[in-house]
């Protein structure tokens, strides 16, 4: 494996930072400069006005963005929505969605129904009538809904890509961490033109949502490091009052943790990048990303918290830290925690996949 950064995920990379460096906002307000900047067209195909680069530039972006805790709905445009839709989405869905994403439009999916997060056997069902879908069932901790164009939808018949205003569709807002919005959605008969009815699409959707949110994940850590090496520099290794673990190893210990949550991110997205239909091959992608979701949702919340332990004395509201801990809550919760039974994916996208073929025949049919 040569995991040698490429020189277009530099580019990418250093055109965040020369953003981040020139402009102050970290919240929706930055989302227009993306656009402009052209980031959101970096995986887009060239016929599309995009660069035609994929999901390693992506998530060296979305690092970059995580690293200043930047709260913009580019982990579930890119992530969650470009990416697996390059894979699976026909010409003519292409044709609508890709040019609005570069123009700003959002994307976001809807990965998670009540107390199973990444379903691989969705409730959530597709009827086909014809040129038509209807779709219904429920879907939780949906995020960027309101300022969504389109939601990809896990199903039992597979992928439904869904206009954000369709009729039928129903939304509760629901709390987040960081104060983003986020949403229950309610599908009451959500009609779709069969051709937005993508019957491989949910192991490409998992994947890529995985991999990103490691990738999001990846960047928090690190930032918290410069944020924590920062704050002992300043401070004179101030430390909280009855605090009974040095700096140094508290530091370490972030330091430790950074690194390898970047190797396995570093790792698993490395493999999903790879142009390989083999059955070894997506063994190891699976295995990769097992691995990135348990790390992220065990080790994750409990780093970010080492950073407060720094920070005790003179934490206030208006803290970047805050910002760190808020996202790394809500990147945990999406994937469910330890106890959701996250590991053995390898399994379960098999499953997806004989069930996707299914799906296949029945729309054949």
């Amino acid at each position: 494996m040569d995991f040698t950064v490429t020189e277009s995920q530099d580019a990418v990379a250093e055109l965040v930072v020369s953003l981040l460096e020139r402009d102050s906002a970290r919240d929706i307000a930055l989302w227009p400069k993306l656009v402009d900047r052209g980031l959101l067209s970096v995986a887009l195909p060239q016929r599309y006005g995009g660069d035609g680069l994929g999901l390693l530039e992506v998530s060296a972006m979305l690092t970059e963005l995580a690293t200043d805790a930047v709260q913009v709905p580019a982990l579930t445009t890119l992530g969650f929505g470009v990416l697996p839709l390059l894979r699976s989405a026909p010409e003519s869905l292409a044709e609508q969605v890709f040019p609005a994403v570069a123009d700003g439009a959002v994307l976001t999916a809807a990965l998670n129904e009540p107390g199973v997060p990444f379903a691989m056997k969705p409730e959530t069902s597709a009827a086909v009538e014809g040129n038509t879908v209807r779709i219904r069932g429920r879907k939780v901790g949906v995020p960027y809904v309101d300022r969504a164009r389109w939601i990809l939808v896990p199903t039992d018949s597979g992928l439904a890509v869904v206009d954000a205003e369709a009729s039928g569709l129903e939304r509760a807002q629901s709390p987040s961490g960081t104060g983003a919005p986020e949403f229950s959605l309610y599908f009451n008969d959500v009609e779709i033109p069969a051709e937005q009815l993508l019957s491989s699409g949910i192991p490409e959707l998992y994947r890529y949502a995985l991999a990103t949110i490691g990738s999001v994940a990846d960047g928090l850590l690190k930032g918290i490091l410069t944020l924590a090496a920062e704050h002992l520099r300043i401070q004179d290794r101030m430390v909280s009052r009855g605090n009974t673990m040095s700096p140094s190893r508290t530091i370490a210990d972030i330091y430790v943790a950074s690194r390898a949550l970047h190797a396995i991110a570093l790792s698993a997205n490395w493999a999903l990048a790879q142009d390989d239909d083999s059955a070894e091959h997506h063994e190891r992608v699976d295995n990769g990303l097992d691995v990135l979701a348990y790390y992220v949702a065990s080790e994750l919340r409990a780093i970010v918290r080492m950073g407060h332990h720094l920070q005790l004395a003179n934490l206030v509201s208006s803290h970047p830290l805050h910002r760190y801990y808020s996202q790394a809550a809500d990147v945990a919760r999406w994937l469910g925690g330890t106890s959701s039974g996250l590991v053995g994916l390898r399994n379960r996208f098999s499953s997806v996949g004989k069930d996707s073929d299914r799906s296949s025949e029945r729309i054949s049919a």
